[in-house]
């Protein structure tokens, strides 16, 4: 409530300003255009300063209050470097923005039209513009180089022992299919793709497809490298982990990928932001149609030892797949059962 209360004030200040302007306007003209020019001209500058001081206690105050409110901290090691590639480039960046700023105002106001004031004009300048090219590229340059760094290392080929996790882009949620014990996923073909049995289109005379099994959310194991394979089965999607830090493109027939290592558990996660509910989440980042908006996976960090137990009660895509495939019991043991059940009864 008291934030919404200085920004009114602010707003009802800035309306008084307004409206004296207007009314010494009008008092201006009558005086003449010359000196109403002019006096515009002193309640711009005027204006202009006001908007600069306010405007930097805005900036100042914004970022005190949301630095650290926003994300928080980053939940992957990948994170940590491009949290501060980006701390780089904010101060980078607000140093310039700041200097510029006030630059600008400033002489917006000092350099106000007044009496015997001529205004100089020059229409080139070596000097300067080798300063405003080469300084900027060259501080482009650093944060550009500093950019792929890290986007090299997260698209690097993962360690030998990182888990394995596809995750499959359709309109409008996530897939995720799992290998089985060998490590290994088994091959796809678009073709094969069946909604209710076969999601992503596996071949089923894969054998590597055997004990791939699907989920509804992503398990992950903290401290332990984890790569993903992504695809899309209809259009550009885009796999947003805002709290690892990074994103990557998920587009049909081209497979993408990255890797990183998760930091925090969710129950990790709960203490640290004191949200009960907090959820680790996989957003879509690329317009993809009319329910993008709903387009929302949930990732559940956490120990070896609970992922162990959530794999073991994990049921084969191949086996659900062909359910009707299994085998009638046997005569004698039907009826073997029926007669202990009437027995009982």
């Amino acid at each position: 409530m008291s934030g919404f209360l200085a920004v009114l004030v602010v707003v009802l200040i800035f309306v008084v300003i307004f409206q004296i302007a207007k009314a010494s306007e009008y008092v201006s003209i009558l005086k003449g255009e010359k000196k109403s020019r002019q006096q515009n001209n002193r309640i711009n500058g005027f204006l202009l300063i006001a908007f600069l001081i306010l405007g930097l206690i805005g900036v100042w105050w914004c970022n005190d209050i949301l630095k650290d409110k926003i994300l928080g901290e980053s939940a992957s090691d990948h994170g940590e470097g491009i949290d501060s590639m980006i701390k780089v480039t904010l101060i980078l960046t607000g140093i310039v923005f700041v200097i510029t700023q006030i630059l600008l105002f400033w002489f917006a106001y000092k350099y106000q039209e007044k009496e015997g004031r001529k205004a100089f004009y020059f229409p080139h300048n070596n000097k300067l513009e080798v300063i405003w090219t080469v300084i900027p590229a060259i501080a482009l340059t650093v944060l550009v180089a500093f950019g792929l760094k890290h986007w090299f290392r997260l698209t690097s080929e993962a360690p030998k022992d990182a888990a394995v996790v596809e995750i499959t882009g359709q309109q409008f949620n996530w897939l995720f299919r799992y290998p089985g014990k060998d490590g290994l996923l088994g091959s796809k073909f678009y073709k094969n793709i069946n909604n209710a049995t076969n999601p992503v289109g596996q071949d089923w005379t894969d054998d590597l497809n055997k004990d791939d099994f699907m989920a509804s959310e992503m398990h992950i194991v903290v401290g332990k490298p984890v790569k993903l394979i992504i695809g899309a089965k209809d259009v550009v999607h885009d796999v947003g982990l805002a709290h690892f830090r990074l994103k990557m493109d998920a587009v049909p027939g081209i497979p993408t990928t990255l890797w990183f290592t998760p930091k925090f558990t969710t129950a990790e996660m709960k203490k640290k932001t004191n949200n009960p509910d907090f959820t680790y989440e996989i957003s879509c980042d690329q317009m993809c149609g009319e329910g993008h908006y709903s387009m929302r996976g949930v990732i559940v960090v956490e120990t070896q030892e609970e992922y162990d137990a959530w794999v073991a009660k994990q049921v084969s895509q191949y086996s659900l797949a062909h359910t009707s495939d299994a085998p009638a019991a046997p005569a004698e043991k039907a009826d073997s059962a029926a007669t202990k059940t009437v027995a009982a009864n």
